[in-house]
């Protein structure tokens, strides 16, 4: 049995953890890196075509992010996920690979203007249309047996729609060992979703730390200071842009400005519009409209029995079309716009901002986490002026961090969780925090649970059974390189291709001769074609 760390070890983002045992090899996670990338990530230790199965955690790009180029690269398992978690999937997986597609179609005409190297998207529509028909959609809390030695139970995280940590059961030989991978866990006492389950006991845990050093500020009553904001900037005149994650802080968004509507807490505007301005987040929008019953909270359900919408109101507007997102530009009313991405690092948003940071009327509000090295975390830092789209534009507007607001627990809220099980694990890992914040959570945990407590780096692999370290990763700080050449990535692309008829080779081993014969002669054909 053993347990690999690939991504997200002494970093926030890109989630991917490598699980072995007998003769399956098990992805938990395979997220996108997004923001400054601080380590180096070790590549998977096995093709991709070698993968059996993937548990998916939740929808975030970091954690999923990277399913589509699994697939590419020779992936054909099952992916195990909750049944919101696959809905969301299938918008979010799409919008990545559109978003993959067109900056790399932006780049590659600088790059023939200019006479550089062109490049080839991560993974393309397509890829991520046929990684879907991977999903296999679970309900909480019921035990999933996927095959002989594995078991797993999605239980409510709290953190997002759908989210989950996975219980997982592996049997090797007379060996029985449970993992807990706690994903992204919730701040509890959320806008529309459930608070985190609280987990059963585990030989493992592997445990997030985003916020591992760090006590959240007494929530306030968010309506209420969300509406002190809009009130401050309508009065300027000026427009409330905020940068949301299309899933999960959006909704969270109109459930509060459906509050200051329906409270009146907002009486001297009290017809004020909000745009929502992301196909995507309307899409998910809709999802949530359809997962009520299965992750909705009991007061929004009993909301929603006396025939109240959580997340509608009047003056509530979409925009889908390019053209109405640029006409929410040249509305000259005041107006709160909502839209993606919520680090400011692609989508519409970057739009907005072009029009809005640079009038000291206008606001822009920050509601959620942003990774260093991204242009939300730049604004909160004091930023005076930014580039988007080749323009210096000058930040003027008035920058707001509305406190409180967080999907991830603190480090309180991730002790008590901990604290919570009826006996405490043989060892935690600390994962998914920024560099120090790893490992100083980590000893914090060993102080108060008693539990040896570690801090894996990308590489890093453990021997379960006999709860030891096996492998040490490099410990490389990355390095901003130069983008590989459109020729040497679709290398990659056959290469990784090549790794997977060897794979499917060593399938068919046992296969009656004359299906292997057949097959010898297709690859020996295919193999005179291109032998040139």
């Amino acid at each position: 049995m053993k347990l690999e760390f690939i991504g997200a070890a002494h970093e926030v983002t890109g989630s991917c953890h490598y699980l072995e045992f007998g003769d399956k090899h098990i992805l938990i996670d395979c997220g996108m890196e997004q923001g400054a990338d601080i380590y180096v990530n070790q590549d998977i230790p096995v093709d991709a075509a070698q993968i059996d199965y993937v548990l998916l955690t939740h929808a975030h790009i970091d954690h999923s992010g990277l399913l589509p180029l699994l697939y590419v690269r020779g992936f054909r398992g099952q992916i195990y996920a909750t049944n919101a978690t696959t809905q969301l999937c299938n918008i979010m997986l799409k919008d990545s690979a559109h978003i993959q597609e067109s900056e790399a179609e932006w780049k590659n005409r600088k790059a023939r203007r200019s006479g550089g190297r062109e490049e080839e998207p991560l993974y393309c529509v397509e890829d991520a249309e046929k990684v879907l028909q991977c999903f296999v959609p679970c309900y909480y809390d019921n035990v999933v047996n996927i095959c002989d030695g594995l078991t797993v139970t999605f239980r409510d995280a709290g953190h997002l729609l759908g989210s989950s940590f996975i219980e997982v059961w592996i049997t090797e030989g007379d060996e029985e060992k449970k993992l807990i991978f706690s994903g992204d866990l919730g701040n509890g006492n959320r806008a529309l979703i459930r608070d985190p389950e609280i987990p059963a006991e585990t030989d493992y845990l592997i445990i997030e730390s985003t916020y591992g050093n760090r006590i959240h500020d007494t929530p306030p009553d968010f309506a209420v200071e969300l509406a002190q904001i809009l009130n401050a900037t309508f009065s300027r005149g000026g427009n409330v842009v905020i940068p949301a994650f299309s899933v999960g802080r959006t909704q969270e968004m109109l459930y509060y400005l459906r509050e200051i509507k329906q409270n009146e807490l907002l009486p001297e505007f009290p017809r004020f519009e909000a745009y929502v301005d992301s196909p995507l987040s309307i899409e998910a929008t809709n999802i949530y409209n359809e997962s009520v019953a299965e992750c909705f909270r009991e007061e929004d359900l009993e909301m929603i029995r006396s025939g109240v919408n959580p997340i509608q109101f009047p003056g509530l507007k979409t925009s889908v079309t390019a053209d109405e997102s640029k006409a929410i530009n040249f509305d000259p009313n005041p107006k709160v716009i909502i839209s993606a991405s919520g680090m400011c690092e692609a989508g519409r948003i970057r739009h907005h901002l072009k029009h809005n940071l640079w009038r000291p009327e206008c606001s822009i509000v920050f509601v959620g986490y942003q990774v260093p090295g991204t242009l939300g975390y730049n604004l909160l830092n004091g930023a005076k002026e930014v580039k988007l789209f080749g323009e210096t534009i000058q930040v003027q507007a008035q920058i707001v961090n509305l406190p409180g607001i967080s999907g991830h627990a603190d480090r309180d809220h991730l002790t008590a969780w901990v604290q919570g099980m009826p006996k405490m694990p043989e060892r935690i890992f600390v994962v998914h925090g920024e560099d120090a914040v790893t490992d100083e959570f980590a000893s914090h945990l060993h102080e108060v649970t008693g539990s040896e407590a570690t801090a894996p780096y990308s590489g890093d692999a453990w021997d379960l059974i006999q709860d030891a370290c096996i492998a040490q990763g490099d410990r490389m700080k990355a390095q901003k390189g130069k983008a590989k050449s459109k020729s040497s990535q679709v290398y990659d692309l056959l290469v990784a291709a090549g790794q997977r008829l060897m794979s499917v080779i060593s399938k068919n081993k046992e296969g009656a001769n004359k299906d292997l014969k057949k097959f010898t002669n297709q690859v020996n054909e295919l193999s005179d074609r291109w032998d040139k």
